[in-house]
């Protein structure tokens, strides 16, 4: 029998659907991934705001951790809102026997504009998280936030950033351009040995992107579960989201920011 690849999302629940562990499960499960999942937080949220925000106890977390990874074979993992330092020192000590890639989204801020990583949170998120990282995904204003500089702008600006970046810990960086301006959208990708891939697209004009930095990485942490290299799954990765974006004013969910179309290939 083959065997099922699986990949297990550690993130905030979002209750809209959109994004969080909501998004990363509909993405794992567009790209043929059996997904997991632990809840470090329970938000209240919609396509216009995080209204609240209650915090799992470390003990529940580590126990759905625990449970997780002494049954099923997890081939990747992908962290998304860890929002306190002792969800993300109870994270790091129960993933320190784990082997396989980590995938980590560095979530602070919801496409609202709320907080969803407390301040006191980020020193401990760079010194206990992102040397646990295979591959870092920020956007450009948290790649500002854990470096202390300013937003990059280009993709020159990018690479240089990422190299910082790298200092921190993590194998890789890749460098998300969504906040960047201009008709192209460009990703870049970098390790120690500099660039590995520049990823560009067009720009899509629409306000339904809530939850794509969820589904990206969800969806790279899945393509690496089916034993694909770093550079193939961040590749085919963006292709998904590209095409998830275009399609997402097929759907009509919400007043704000709606969600992107995780199964554009399915249905519609």
């Amino acid at each position: 029998m083959t065997k099922t690849p699986i990949a297990l999302t550690i993130a905030g629940s979002d209750s809209s659907g959109g994004a969080g562990v909501q998004a990363d499960l509909k993405a794992m499960s567009a790209q043929g991934v059996f997904g997991a999942s632990v809840i470090t937080a329970i938000t209240a949220q919609n396509t216009v705001a995080v209204t609240a925000v209650h915090e799992v106890p470390a003990e529940i977390v580590a126990a759905q951790i625990d449970a997780v990874l002494s049954d099923l074979d997890v081939g990747a993992i992908k962290l998304g809102m860890l929002f306190s330092v002792p969800i993300i020192e109870t994270v790091a000590a129960c993933l320190e026997d784990f082997e396989g890639p980590v995938v980590v989204d560095p979530v602070m801020i919801a496409k609202s504009g709320d907080a969803l990583l407390q301040e006191a949170a980020v020193v401990a998120l760079i010194d206990r998280i992102l040397p646990r990282a295979t591959l870092l995904t920020p956007n450009l204003p948290e790649a500002a936030r854990l470096t202390g500089g300013g937003q990059a702008r280009t993709p020159e600006d990018m690479a240089a950033q990422a190299a910082g970046l790298l200092a921190l810990g993590p194998k890789a960086v890749l460098m998300k351009g969504g906040h960047a301006v201009g008709d192209t959208c460009t990703d870049v990708l970098v390790d120690a040995g500099g660039v590995m891939a520049t990823l560009a697209g067009p720009r899509i004009a629409t306000r339904n992107t809530h939850g794509t930095g969820c589904t990206y990485s969800a969806s790279i942490a899945a393509l690496l579960a089916k034993g694909n290299s770093l550079p193939t799954a961040v590749t085919a990765a963006h292709g998904y989201l590209q095409a998830a974006i275009a399609a997402a004013d097929q759907l009509q969910i919400g007043v704000g920011h709606g969600p992107v179309h995780h199964f554009h290939a399915h249905w519609s």
